[in-house]
């Protein structure tokens, strides 16, 4: 029962994990779109004022916060952070044998 249980939970994540990533590449398609509409207008009826980059800049930006989230990038995972706090936690047991 325990191990069903267990296959549920990571299933719903799976899922959820998949529901995010399908999301963000929709977001991604429908800035693709936007922006290159703006780039259009902006060319065709204003060429002398360009205008079409503080659209894209902003947005942008938070695609790139919504990308970075649904595809699970991280700069310091969890295990990274493992490793170092062991690191400091034998570091400082070496420290202590020195003056022992």
């Amino acid at each position: 029962m325990e191990n069903l249980n267990e296959e549920y939970k990571r299933y719903e994540r799976a899922k959820e994990r998949v529901k995010d990533i399908k999301e963000f590449y929709t977001h991604l398609f429908t800035y693709i779109c936007v922006i290159s509409f703006l780039v259009f207008i902006n060319l065709k009826y204003s060429p002398e004022h360009l205008w079409f980059y503080w659209p894209m800049l902003g947005w942008g930006i938070g695609l790139l916060f919504h990308g970075l989230k649904a595809l699970d990038v991280t700069f310091m995972s969890k295990d990274w952070e493992e490793r170092k706090i062991r690191e400091y936690m034998e570091n400082e047991k070496k420290n202590q044998n020195k003056f022992e």
